[in-house]
């Protein structure tokens, strides 16, 4: 049986993460830049990575924010993974020497599909369903028909994925993961129990089937 991996994403509060690691989440994302309604402080984000009992993975998100906010990010919060989701270049996203994923907007469809070739280095490729430009965590989806099948790295899906889709997302993607982020939350960056458990239950059945 293939297992997709889980990424809840947008934690603001310990309380959330802590349960999305109990439901059985593999990894929980936090965002740092600014540019985004889920931000949190490096303090936050740092009681929420604490918090992270062994084998979940910790992921910090950015997004075109200056080298010495994520050299502080390292060296304060201590992620397992950076997240970039701006125009940042692969050789930019690989200076910090840290294992990084690099999101592509997939808001254009096919057009955007050659840039998935261009961050050899990314440990991971995340294709969110917003337009490019703008940050990620949007609800929007996009044509998961367009996820490749001839990439090395493993591919997130991202985008408007919730308790009711993500078994047909994971069925015709075939994705190595799925992040979710609005589809779990009752407001933005305040995460619903329910919600939660229901998404990761139907990406378990999705599994099995």
């Amino acid at each position: 049986m293939n297992r997709t991996r889980i990424k809840c994403c947008g934690m603001t509060r310990v309380e959330d993460a802590r349960l999305a690691a109990e439901l059985g989440a593999d990894a929980i994302g936090v965002v740092i830049t600014a540019r985004s309604k889920r931000r949190v402080d490096l303090a936050q984000a740092r009681a929420i990575v604490a918090a992270m009992p062994p084998f979940v993975a910790t992921v910090a998100l950015l997004m075109d924010d200056s080298a010495e906010t994520v050299r502080a990010v390292i060296e304060q919060v201590r992620p397992d993974l950076l997240q970039f989701h701006g125009a940042e270049s692969d050789a930019w996203c690989a200076q910090f020497g840290r294992p990084f994923l690099k999101a592509v907007a997939m808001g254009e469809g096919a057009a955007a599909l050659p840039r998935l070739r261009e961050y050899p280095r990314a440990a991971g490729l995340l294709l969110d369903g917003h337009g490019l430009g703008e940050p990620g965590g949007s609800g929007k989806a996009f044509d998961w028909s367009l996820m490749p099948t001839d990439l090395a790295q493993p591919l997130l899906l991202a985008g408007g994925l919730h308790a009711g889709n993500v078994g047909e997302a994971i069925r015709a993607a075939r994705p190595w993961a799925v992040d979710v982020a609005s589809g779990i939350e009752s407001a933005p960056g305040i995460k619903d129990a329910d919600r939660m458990a229901a998404f990761i239950a139907a990406v378990r059945a999705a599994d099995a089937t």
